[in-house]
Formats: C-alpha cells, structure tokens, sequence
C-alpha cells in the first residue's frame, strides 16, 4: 500500500512540475501575443487576481501564501 502512496506521490509531483514550468511560458506568450491567446486564457489576470485577493486579506493572505510556498516546497523534494 504505501509503495502504491509513493507512485501517486511522484506523479502529482511531477504533474505540478510540468504545471509550474508552463506558468512562466503562459505569461511570456501572453506577453508577447495579448490577452487572447488560446490555450493559455487570462494567466496574467488569473495571477494579479490571486495577488490581490492575499494582499487584500492581510494575514489570512499571508498564512495563505505560507501554507501554499510550504506545500510546494514539500512537493520538490
């Protein structure tokens, strides 16, 4: 049981690597590009949404975005 754990473990990791990798791609093409660019939505609205909505919350925002760079710092291991 905990080696099939291990396997789903490693495959949401790396899911989330892929995932991470294409962000920084999505908001260069919409850089480039503009706001309509298929297959990549609105990433940078999505992104100024999601910093706004932390910010706007004070500390529930920030020990939001703790819990969230801790989950992902425990992903890259």
């Amino acid at each position: 049981m905990p080696d099939m754990f291990d396997k789903v473990r490693a495959w949401v990791s790396q899911l989330v690597g892929v995932v991470l990798v294409l962000i920084p791609l999505a908001v260069a093409a919409q850089i480039l590009v503009g706001p309509n660019l298929p297959w990549f939505g609105s990433v940078v609205d999505n992104l100024m949404d999601l910093i706004n909505l932390l910010g706007a919350n004070g500390l529930v925002g920030l020990i939001t975005l703790g819990i969230i760079l801790y989950l992902f710092r425990g992903m890259s291991k």
